[in-house]
């Protein structure tokens, strides 16, 4: 086999159609003491998943529980300890553990220990990932980021407070 003039270097080329997102790349959603980097946002996805990276600073609590109507959310450890509330149940989630959250189940996370978590989140459709970038446009205008102006952001994705959980 000869090789041709069409293999002029031998670093990997990537095909138009897939997205490549280095470790410095990718939006970034600053929320609290969260900070989420968007890796895949649907849009390369056909809209059918999206993925983020977060890193939640020591002893930041997460959103109130809530459940999704028409989405997955898959949380996938790769340092720290999150504690995750499904329920009314408990599970400390370390490195290298996977929680998948259907919809309908409701659900929270946070990190109360003293050092950094990070995870890596999936969205199945990708629905969700314009919810973060709602409550980062409330801050960047100066509104503060009232459980009234969550709950809204919440309601435009199919998603509500699990209030009978509160």
């Amino acid at each position: 086999m000869n090789v041709t003039d069409d293999m002029k270097t031998s670093e990997p080329q990537a095909d138009p159609g897939v997205s490549v997102v280095g470790p410095l790349d990718g939006e970034t959603i600053v929320l609290g003491t969260t900070r989420m980097r968007v890796l895949e946002d649907g849009s390369h996805t056909g809209h059918r998943l999206a993925i983020a990276e977060s890193v939640l600073a020591p002893h930041t609590q997460g959103p109130p529980q809530h459940r999704h109507g028409r989405h997955d959310e898959g949380f996938y450890i790769l340092s720290g300890n999150v504690r995750f509330t499904v329920g009314d149940e408990e599970y400390d989630a370390t490195a290298g553990t996977l929680v998948m959250v259907p919809p309908g189940t409701p659900h929270t996370f946070a990190n109360l220990s003293d050092q950094p978590a990070v995870m890596l989140s999936t969205f199945t459709p990708d629905l969700y990932v314009q919810y973060f970038r709602d409550l980062q446009e409330v801050l960047a205008s100066g509104r503060p980021l009232t459980p009234q102006a969550n709950l809204d952001a919440m309601s435009r994705y199919a998603t509500q407070p699990a209030t009978d959980l509160a």
